[in-house]
């Protein structure tokens, strides 16, 4: 079958609006997938995080140092309460140690949830492969760590950021 008529070279697609633009005016974010310390429309994450100028950068890559550190701080917390938890169960009656062990699991696999997600989100931000964000994040975990985890045992449990 011959199909050469059916050519679609005369259409005009210059009006065609496919939603996903940010605008005309704003450029791609840049998607690299090789390791770069080049800033360039460099969006973190979310389109509207993006990289403008040496102010903005200098103000996401310290946002980024007080996000990762938070995670050490969440996890710090989450320590606590497990601390808490099992001195409570220890101190409860025989008859209601298990209606708290019961609400602490549920508490905890929310807390857990949350971290996870709290990680994976770490993890997207340093696969910008940007030097500069990837020495952010491990900055953020360097200083969360020291102000957080003083007696938390130096492996990471697992869960990635």
């Amino acid at each position: 079958m011959d199909h050469s008529h059916m050519g679609h070279s005369h259409m005009d697609h210059s009006h065609m609006d496919h939603g996903d633009a940010p605008g005309d005016n704003m450029p791609m974010c840049s998607m690299n997938m090789l390791f770069t310390w080049d800033t360039n429309n460099l969006c973190i994450v979310f389109r509207q995080w993006r990289i403008t100028s040496s102010l903005s950068l200098a103000i996401s890559l310290l946002t980024i140092v007080a996000i990762a550190a938070g995670y050490e701080a969440f996890r710090s917390a989450l320590r606590g309460y497990e601390a808490a938890v099992a001195k409570r169960i220890e101190t409860a009656p025989r008859q209601t140690q298990e209606q708290v062990t019961k609400r602490a699991h549920l508490i905890k696999a929310v807390m857990y949830g949350v971290q996870s997600f709290y990680a994976f989100m770490l993890m997207l931000v340093f696969m910008t492969y940007n030097g500069w964000v990837m020495l952010a994040v491990s900055v953020g975990a360097f200083v969360g760590y020291l102000m957080f985890a003083e007696n938390a045992p130096l492996a990471n449990e697992g869960v990635c950021h």
